[in-house]
């Protein structure tokens, strides 16, 4: 009996498609393969890390994956320097540098409610915040520091942790019809650079 339940479970094991569990890198540490820049903003790689950068034109800018990715685990690790206010966009679409998305927010310390939340989830060109973390979580925030940014995404529900503290997590209808890319953002105004390594996902 044992011997028939293990060879049962060996075979659902096995069943199971290998991209559904198999941890994926989408940086390289080399160069920008398998992303495509919008905007003139920098982008580029050094020292094995992948690094954000205003440009003259300090206006939107965005790296995205040259694959959709729709139901995913991701996990990253970013370090601020400077003015940091950058995200990552999820199931999102670009032309030019107008991003139709999802934007998992990536920013300083706020100093009220009103400021751009870390962990957060904002709506580009339409709703704009739907959810924002207590303002209590921003400790988690290591500013200055490498901080491990973790989104989760199936069907119509995100959940994101900072440094494994869960920040936020919502059910969106709106969410769970999108489809596009993941794409790391810098802001407008100038003055950003953000360095990113580690950039991790498992498709579900």
């Amino acid at each position: 009996m044992k011997k028939t339940i293990l060879i049962v479970l060996l075979a659902v094991v096995l069943s199971i498609p290998s991209s559904c569990t198999q941890e994926k890198s989408l940086f390289n540490g080399e160069n920008l393969d398998g992303w495509t820049i919008y905007g003139t903003e920098k982008w580029y790689v050094e020292d094995g890390l992948l690094i954000c950068e205003s440009g003259p034109d300090e206006e939107y800018g965005y790296l995205g994956t040259e694959k959709h990715y729709k139901d995913f685990d991701l996990s990253l690790d970013f370090k601020q320097e400077a003015n940091g206010n950058s995200g990552v966009f999820i199931r999102s679409t670009i032309d030019g540098t107008k991003i139709s998305g999802w934007q998992v927010e990536v920013a300083q310390k706020r100093t009220s409610v009103d400021g751009d939340a870390t962990g957060g989830i904002y709506e580009s060109y339409g709703r704009g915040w739907l959810i924002k973390p207590d303002m209590e979580k921003d400790k988690n925030l290591k500013v200055g520091e490498w901080n491990t940014l973790r989104i989760k995404v199936v069907g119509s529900q995100v959940t994101t942790w900072l440094n494994e503290v869960q920040m936020v997590s919502i059910t969106d209808d709106k969410i769970g019809e999108g489809i596009g890319s993941i794409a790391l953002q810098i802001h407008s105004g100038g003055g950003i650079k953000v360095k990113w390594k580690n950039l991790n996902i498992i498709e579900i």
